[in-house]
């Protein structure tokens, strides 16, 4: 048997406004790019197709049958380029019809739905700058962890605020993951100071590769994001980031690389409680 091979995923970065056909637009032309940088995996961050107001979030929510235009563009992206394509938090109808769930969706290359997950933790917040949110008000949380193999790898999947509860990745690392995805809209204020730590410390914790993509820059209702899509190694070293403004960033995630990491640090069997 062949040793397993690397994979390379990409994280892109965006900066999505009102204008849902704009964004589709603009993130099928970084899936495209992503695809001619060698990607076989590429990543949107939370967002992506919409970064509006609860009304506007409300309008565009879909079910996950194809029907809807945000998953038809996904899937028809992902079979153009022949690529594993994972949508960040965007907006799915759930059985409460003013609160769809934040759902990051894994579409396969043949455009099919692969895996969802459904965003747990919400961002409830008052920020020492004066800006307030109230995700759980306009979203329906969801109940579980989701880990999908994808391209021979395992990957646990995750959006946004979900970064600062461990107990969720050490869970995905329970189920095997290689791999955890973060898309997100980190704030200018919280990104500056606990983006790259947070990623940084759930890669060393997991032994696993991070993959993070953000939003950047300033959008509507002047909420600004912080950006800095990166890729992050079992060690916890950044081996690939994005530079200010929208891009693509793509690295290779190594099964020998994890294998070699968690061979010589065997922190995950000697884990205790």
């Amino acid at each position: 048997m062949s040793p397993p091979r690397p994979v390379r995923f990409a994280a892109i970065q965006m900066s999505s406004q009102e204008d849902l056909p704009a964004n589709l637009r603009r993130a099928g032309e970084l899936l495209a790019e992503a695809k001619t940088l060698g990607a076989e995996v590429a990543l949107l961050p939370e967002n992506f197709a919409l970064m509006g107001n609860e009304d506007e979030r409300l309008e565009i929510a879909e079910v996950l049958d194809g029907s809807g235009r945000v998953l038809s563009a996904l899937a028809q992206a992902a079979k153009v380029h022949g690529l594993w394509v994972i949508a960040g938090g965007m907006p799915e109808r759930s059985a409460d019809p003013s609160r769809p769930f934040n759902s990051s969706v894994v579409v396969s290359p043949e455009g099919k739905v692969a895996a969802v997950y459904r965003k747990i933790h919400l961002f409830d917040v008052d920020l020492a700058d004066g800006a307030t949110y109230r995700e759980s008000q306009a979203t329906s949380a969801g109940d579980g962890p989701v880990c999908t193999p994808i391209a021979e790898l395992s990957v646990g999947l995750s959006v946004c605020y979900d970064l600062r509860f461990p107990e969720l990745y050490r869970g995905l690392s329970k189920m095997g993951a290689d791999v955890l995805t973060v898309p997100a809209a980190f704030t200018l204020m919280t990104g500056k100071d606990h983006w790259h730590v947070l990623l940084r410390a759930r890669a060393i914790e997991a032994q696993a590769y991070v993959v993070a993509a953000a939003q950047w820059g300033s959008h509507p209702k002047g909420r600004r994001t912080y950006g800095k899509s990166c890729i992050v190694d079992p060690w916890g070293d950044v081996i690939a980031q994005a530079s200010e403004g929208e891009g693509v960033v793509v690295a290779a995630v190594d099964p020998e690389r994890i294998a070699s990491v968690r061979r010589n640090l065997p922190a995950l069997r000697h884990r205790r409680l």
